[in-house]
C-alpha cells in the first residue's frame, strides 16, 4: 500500500512560488440562495430504549440529528443480510464494508429462514445471528437489526413462513398492509421475538454490544397500535435498544404516537418492482434536491397506500435513511443495469436535501439460502407481481454476491470518508433550496443545487447528473449564498463551467484549525490531526474546474493587513502548508479525481493509504456442448389478467441448451477466483453435481460466480451451464444498450466466452513488474 503521508512535505505558503494574489472578481450575475435562520432543535419527546453502554457512551436524538456520546452523529449504514451469505465469509465481507466507510451494519431477520417449519428453529451456520453480531462487535461495527415479522427484501412472502402466510385461521383485510390481529398469529410473533431476543442476548448497546437499533416490521400501512405492540413485545423479549425504527413509507392508517418510533426513509435509482416494461418516470425525481424525504415508488408492488409520513414529521424527526439504493435487483420483466454514478449521485442528492444519516441498501449482495420445503425467493407463483432469481440476490451492490468490489464502492467510500470526519457538522445544518428550484426532472436547463448551512458556514451541493438522461453543461456559474447574519459567500472568484454529468460539493466559511476557509472549489474528503496541533485536510478536485482555495487573511499569519482574500491554487500533487494567526498549522492536499477514489482509511485510527489493485489474469474455460435444444417456452401467465412475463420453472430447463464446463487445474482458491460467463439469452443457471448454485436473468452484464465458496467439490464435480433463449416478442425492459442481438427468428442465445479471473500470485506479479520496468 502506498501511504498518502509519504506525499506530504513540510512547506510554507510563502515559499512555494504559489500564486498568492488578489484576484478581482469577475462581474457575472451569480446564482443566489438565501439561507434562513435555522429553526430551533426540538427534543424531549423521544421514547428511547436503554441508550447507555457500560462505558457511559450515550445515544440520543433530537429533531435534526442523532447524538453519540454528546456529539452530533451522522451514521453511515450498510445493508448486509447474514443469512444470505456463508458464515465462513462474514468476517472478510464485514472488513470490506468497514474499509468502505460503513460503521453500522443493517440486516434483516427473515422469519422463514429460521422457522420454515412451524416449531423447528434454525440458527445454525449462515443463520446464526448471534455469531454474526459477535463478528460485528469484534470488528468495531454497530448493528441495526430489522426483526420483522414481515420484512420484504424480495424474500418469499416477505419473510413470512408458508404456515403463516397460507393459514386459514386469519384473512388479513390487506395482504401486505394490515397484519392479521388473530391471537394465534400474535402468539407466533411473540415466539419469533423471543427467539431473536435470545440470539441478541449480551450483544445490545447496553451490554457493550453492537446492536444500537431495531426496525419493527417493514413498509407497514396499518394501525399504529400494531407497531406499538411490536415495540412492547421486543422490549419484553430482551431487545431493549436506544433506537426503535420503522420505514417512513407508506402512509399509515393513523400516525404513530410521537417519539415512539423513528422513521427512516429511502430512494432508489431504479424500480425493478414496478409492473411496467418502460422507463420508470418516478425515479427521476430522486436526482433532484427537494424537501420531500421519500421516493413514493418504493415497494409499490406491495403497498396499497401511496404517500408517506413526510410533511407531518419533517419538523419533529431527523432525516435518516434505511434504503438509499446503492444497487438494484434484476427482476424477470425489468432487467435493470445500473451505472456506478446512479448510486453515487442518488446518495449525494439525499445528503444535499438534508439527510442526517444514510443507509445503503444493499451495500453487500447475497444469495438466497436453500429452503427445506421450497425455494425462498419472491415469485409470481406465490402471487407476487414479479419474479427474482432463485439463488442470486447480488443487487448490483458495491460489494457483490461473491465479494466482488464494484466501481461505486469507491464513489461511496469517498463520500463516506467525508461523512465520518465532517458528518457531525453537516448533521446540524438544515438544507436550503434556491427560490427557482425546479421539481421537474425533465427540466435540465436549470442547474440543480442546494445549500446546507447552520447560518454561518455551509456546503454547496451540485448534481448535474441524472440516470438515463443527457445533461447539458452549465456555463458562467457563480454562487452567492446570503447568510442570516448578513454575511455572503460569493464564489468562485471567476465564473466556471459545470461539466455535463458532474456532481460534487464545495465548502464555504469553514474553520479549519483556526484558519477560515472562505470557500473552495474542491470537494473535502477528510481531515487528520498530527498530535502536535497541526491538521491536514484532503480535498478532491472537481474535474474540469480549477481548484481554488480562498482563506480569510485575518486568520493567516502575516496576512492580516490584506483587505482582500488570498487565493491559492495548488497543484494536484503539491501540498501546501499555512500557518494561522494563532500559530497552528493547516496542510491542504488536493488529489486528482482518480487518486481520491483510491484513497482509503480502514478505521478512524488507521493511516491513510492509496488502494492498490492486485494484478489479475484471465484463463479460458473449456466448454463442451451437451445439449443444444434451446426450445422456446410460453412465458405468459396462466392468469389472463397478468400481462407481464413469468420466469421459467425448473421443468422449463429440461429444454435448455446445456454445456459442461471444465475448470483449469491449479486454481488457487485463496484468491477467490471468479468464473465469468459472457452470454446472451434469457436465464442462465449453473449446477454443481445437479445442484443449483447460482442463476442469472440476462441484463447485459457478465454472469459471475465465485468459485472458492464451492471448493473443493467444484474442482472435481460436474459443472453444467443451462441457458434458455430470449424471445424478442417477450415484453421485457432493458436498459439502453443492454438488449442482446436477436437472430432472424427473433431469438437470442449465445455464449461469447467463459473465463476465470484470478489474482496473480505475488511472485508472478513481481516478475511482471520487473518486465515492465525493463
Amino acid at each position: 500500500m502506498a501511504m498518502i503521508t509519504s506525499a506530504l512535505k513540510t512547506v510554507s505558503a510563502t515559499g512555494l512560488g504559489l500564486t498568492m494574489a488578489l484576484i478581482p472578481q469577475v462581474e457575472v450575475e451569480p446564482r443566489v440562495l438565501i439561507v434562513g435562520k435555522p429553526g430551533p432543535v426540538a427534543s424531549g419527546y423521544f421514547k428511547l430504549g436503554a441508550n447507555k453502554d457500560p462505558a457511559g457512551r450515550e445515544i440520543s436524538v433530537n429533531s435534526r440529528h442523532l447524538i453519540l456520546d454528546g456529539k452530533p452523529w451522522f451514521p453511515v449504514i450498510g445493508e448486509f443480510h447474514f443469512s444470505r451469505h456463508p458464515q465462513s465469509e462474514w468476517r472478510e465481507s464485514l472488513i470490506k464494508m468497514r474499509d468502505g466507510g460503513i460503521r453500522v451494519v443493517s440486516t434483516y431477520v427473515f422469519w422463514n429462514h429460521h422457522e420454515e417449519i412451524e416449531g423447528v428453529w434454525d440458527w445454525d451456520g449462515r443463520k446464526n445471528l448471534r455469531s454474526f453480531l459477535e463478528t460485528c462487535r469484534e470488528l468495531g461495527l454497530m448493528a441495526l437489526v430489522r426483526i420483522g415479522p414481515w420484512c420484504n427484501g424480495e424474500a418469499r412472502f416477505g419473510g413470512f413462513p408458508d404456515w403463516i402466510e397460507k393459514s386459514q385461521k386469519w384473512s388479513p383485510p390487506e395482504r401486505w398492509g394490515l397484519r392479521p390481529e388473530h391471537p394465534e398469529y400474535l402468539a407466533s410473533v411473540q415466539r419469533l421475538y423471543h427467539q431473536i431476543g435470545l440470539q441478541m442476548q449480551g450483544h445490545l448497546w447496553k451490554d457493550g454490544g453492537p446492536v444500537v437499533g431495531i426496525q419493527l416490521d417493514n413498509e407497514y400501512s396499518g394501525p399504529s397500535k400494531y407497531l406499538m405492540f411490536l415495540k412492547k413485545l421486543a422490549i419484553e423479549s430482551g431487545m431493549d435498544v436506544p433506537l426503535f425504527t420503522k420505514t417512513g413509507w407508506p402512509r399509515m392508517v393513523d400516525p404513530m404516537p410521537e417519539g415512539e418510533v423513528i422513521p427512516f426513509y429511502g430512494a432508489y435509482a431504479e424500480a425493478a418492482w414496478e409492473g411496467s416494461t418502460e422507463v420508470s418516470a418516478d425515479i427521476a425525481y430522486n436526482y433532484l434536491f427537494r424537501a420531500q424525504r421519500i421516493d413514493e415508488s418504493i415497494a409499490s408492488d406491495v403497498n396499497t397506500v401511496s404517500g408517506a409520513e413526510d410533511s407531518e414529521s419533517r419538523d419533529r424527526y431527523p432525516f435518516l435513511t434505511a434504503e438509499t439504493g446503492s444497487g438494484m435487483f434484476v427482476s424477470y420483466h425489468r432487467r435493470s443495469r445500473l451505472d456506478p454514478r446512479d448510486s453515487a449521485t442518488l446518495a449525494l442528492c439525499q445528503i444535499g436535501s438534508g439527510c442526517a444519516g444514510i443507509g445503503y441498501y444493499m451495500y453487500h449482495g447475497g444469495e438466497n439460502p436453500d429452503g427445506k420445503l421450497t425455494t425462498l425467493q419472491k415469485s409470481t407463483v406465490n402471487g407476487d407481481v414479479f419474479d427474482i432469481a432463485v439463488k442470486s440476490y447480488d443487487f448490483q451492490a458495491p460489494i457483490g454476491q461473491f465479494g466482488q468490489i464494484r466501481p461505486h464502492y469507491h464513489w461511496l467510500r469517498r463520500l463516506n470518508l467525508f461523512l465520518e470526519d465532517f458528518g457531525g457538522d453537516l448533521a446540524q445544518m438544515p438544507a436550503f433550496l434556491p427560490a427557482s428550484n425546479s421539481v421537474n426532472p425533465t427540466n435540465t436547463s436549470d442547474l440543480r443545487w442546494s445549500v446546507r448551512s447552520d447560518g454561518q458556514s455551509g456546503v454547496v451541493f451540485v448534481n448535474n447528473y441524472q440516470r438515463l438522461q443527457s445533461m447539458p453543461e452549465h456555463r458562467q456559474v457563480r454562487f452567492e449564498v446570503r447568510l442570516p447574519n448578513g454575511m455572503r459567500a460569493t464564489f468562485p472568484e471567476s465564473p466556471v463551467t459545470i461539466p455535463a454529468d458532474a456532481f460534487f460539493f464545495w465548502p464555504f466559511h469553514w474553520d479549519l484549525n483556526g484558519i477560515r476557509l472562505l470557500h473552495a472549489t474542491a470537494q473535502p474528503l477528510l481531515k487528520e490531526e498530527d498530535g502536535e496541533g497541526g491538521m491536514t485536510v484532503v480535498f478532491a478536485e472537481t474535474p474540469r474546474v480549477t481548484a481554488e482555495f480562498v482563506f480569510d487573511p485575518a486568520t493567516l499569519k502575516n496576512s492580516s493587513e490584506t483587505e482582500k482574500p488570498v487565493v491559492i491554487k495548488p497543484g494536484i500533487s503539491q501540498p501546501i502548508e499555512l500557518i494561522g494567526a494563532d500559530g497552528r498549522v493547516l496542510r491542504v492536499v488536493l488529489l486528482s479525481e482518480k487518486d481520491s477514489l483510491l484513497l482509503q482509511r480502514k478505521t478512524k485510527t488507521s493511516k491513510l493509504e492509496f488502494e492498490e489493485f492486485p494484478q489479475m489474469r484471465s484463463t479460458p474455460v473449456t466448454l463442451e456442448l451437451v445439449e443444444n435444444i434451446g426450445m422456446l417456452r410460453d412465458w405468459r401467465s396462466s392468469n389472463p389478467e397478468f400481462q407481464l412475463p413469468v420466469a421459467p420453472a425448473d421443468s422449463d430447463f429440461q429444454e435448455a441448451s446445456v454445456w459442461r464446463l471444465r475448470l483449469p487445474e491449479g486454481l488457487d482458491m485463496k484468491g477467490n477466483p471468479i468464473l465469468r460467463i459472457h452470454y446472451q439469452g434469457d436465464v442462465a443457471r449453473l449446477l454443481l453435481n445437479g445442484r443449483l448454485i447460482n442463476d442469472n436473468f440476462y441484463n447485459g452484464e457478465v454472469f459471475e460466480i465465485g468459485l472458492r465458496r464451492f471448493a473443493p467439490e467444484i474442482l472435481t464435480g460436474e459443472l453444467k451451464l443451462q441457458i434458455l433463449p430470449l424471445q424478442e416478442a417477450m415484453p421485457v425492459y432493458f436498459e439502453p444498450g443492454a438488449k442482446p442481438r436477436f437472430n432472424a427468428e427473433g431469438i437470442a442465445l449465445k455464449i461469447e466466452r467463459v473465463e476465470i479471473v484470478e489474482r496473480v500470485s505475488e511472485q508472478l506479479a513481481n516478475l511482471a513488474a520487473k518486465k515492465i520496468a525493463d
